[in-house]
């Protein structure tokens, strides 16, 4: 790297040239997300860094599944220094660290098909309404011996500490590994399931926090792998156990000012929060591919489990779509709406937008929430839910599909692109799911047939 190189920078860059020198950084490698959420990368060494945070790095588009169109093949990764950090699992010596990039077209207009542009588009809006968007992310996973052998380390159970928390080590390590990368975690345990454990992130603004959850879940697989195991984020790994979802806490602020919080209201809840609750209750089902966008994914979302299965809301009740968290007295920052949709295999930059943008039009619209649900919806009758109006969230792939293709907001917030490419990609996976054979179909009727 010439000696004045950083000097023609920006103060920004300077700074991460200036980190590269002080930890002996060899290699850089540069991250980008697809629109299916699978984390991409490519590495640079340090003498090549100075041009790409200038000019950003030049790559295929076409080449990646369900990004760009072979007709948008020139595409630019361009770093965000702010996204700096070191690989902790690397070496020690000629370390590697990363950055998280935004795509660009050759012109360096933005590229549609970025789902980290995709947020950044919805916050901007938010940001002109003077409002930041703060979310906290409750990632669930599970450990297995291997992708082969999903045989659980332990049988442990909700809180449980060792000898049946057999990974305790891997989520102290994980947790250790995510901090020293500046990610704050609030909480860590082992979840209901055997082998199931839980990360909790502590809040920040939903770009921040869409890094930090596509780099959680690369921690957690390169710790478990450092230790022989391998870990899953699939929704729905052991069918008679709870899935893994990633149920997000969301508020708005105006500054300082949660406009979630009102004093003198039912559980502290402003009109402007159960406007934003009306609203993830009334597009969720347009949504719910983005936030459930495997075949597998609906397989959690069935009844006998802690995930949601109806479009309701409570203060209480955990199997509900939305929970409302109990209201800490003296800290109006912390009220929130926590919406337990979601699965942890979900793409957090379009999943956190359209979240957004479905409360945001429940705000627009002055929608109101029904009548929060606080006893148990699954044990009613379907007419006794019928008459409280009570829906579901989409049963399958498909009916996600259906309910997503019909929506003009998720064509709004995802921009053509994007909503048509995951239609195209989703409506391909769910054929090829439906084609299958399964081990169930030979047990059940192979015998009888």
């Amino acid at each position: 790297m010439p000696p004045d190189s950083s000097e023609r920078q920006p103060v920004e860059y300077q700074h991460v040239l200036h980190a590269c020198r002080e930890h002996d950084v060899k290699f850089v490698r540069l991250w980008f997300t697809d629109i299916l959420g699978s984390l991409k990368s490519v590495a640079i060494t340090i003498d090549e860094l100075p041009k790409a945070l200038e000019e950003g790095l030049a790559f295929d588009g076409s080449s990646i599944e369900a990004f760009a169109r072979r007709d948008e093949a020139d595409m630019v990764a361009r770093p965000d220094p702010e996204t700096f950090a070191l690989l902790p699992w690397r070496p020690a010596q000629q370390r590697v660290a990363r950055m998280i990039c935004d795509i660009e077209r050759r012109s360096g207009e933005p590229f549609d098909g970025d789902p980290r542009g995709v947020l950044r588009r919805q916050l901007q809006l938010a940001g002109e309404r003077g409002c930041t968007f703060y979310v906290g992310p409750q990632i669930e996973y599970f450990y297995f011996k291997s992708p082969d052998d999903p045989a659980p380390l332990d049988a442990g159970g909700y809180f449980d500490l060792t000898p049946l928390d057999a990974a305790s080590d891997l989520r102290r390590e994980t947790v250790l590994t995510l901090e020293e990368m500046g990610i704050a975690v609030e909480y860590s345990h082992h979840e209901a399931a055997p082998s199931q454990h839980e990360i909790d992130l502590r809040y920040t603004d939903a770009l921040t926090m869409a890094d930090a959850a596509m780099t959680c879940r690369l921690v957690v697989k390169e710790i478990a792998i450092k230790h022989g195991v391998y870990a899953s984020f699939m929704p729905k790994p052991l069918t008679d156990e709870n899935g893994s979802g990633m149920h997000v806490d969301l508020s708005l602020f105006e500054g300082e000012r949660n406009l979630f919080f009102n004093q003198d209201a039912p559980a502290h809840l402003s009109d402007t929060a159960r406007s934003f609750v009306a609203g993830l209750l009334a597009y969720t089902p347009q949504f719910t591919l983005i936030t459930n966008q495997w075949a597998n994914s609906y397989k959690r979302l069935a009844r006998g489990t802690e995930a949601p299965v109806f479009l309701t809301w409570s203060r209480a009740n955990h199997s509900d779509l939305v929970r409302i968290p109990e209201y800490h007295p003296g800290r109006p920052e912390s009220t929130r709406v926590e919406y337990r949709g979601a699965d942890s295999a979900t793409n957090p930059y379009l999943a956190f937008s359209v979240m957004l943008a479905a409360g945001l039009r429940g705000i627009d619209n002055r929608l109101e929430p029904p009548p929060p649900a606080e006893d148990d919806v699954s044990e009613l009758s379907p007419e006794q839910r019928a008459e409280r109006g009570i829906k579901v969230l989409p049963r399958s792939l498909g009916d996600a599909i259906d309910e997503f293709a019909a929506s003009d907001l998720m064509s709004e917030v995802l921009g053509e692109h994007v909503w048509s490419t995951v239609l195209e990609n989703k409506r391909l996976e769910w054929e090829a799911f439906r084609s299958q054979v399964t081990d169930y179909e030979l047990r059940r009727y192979l015998p009888v047939l």
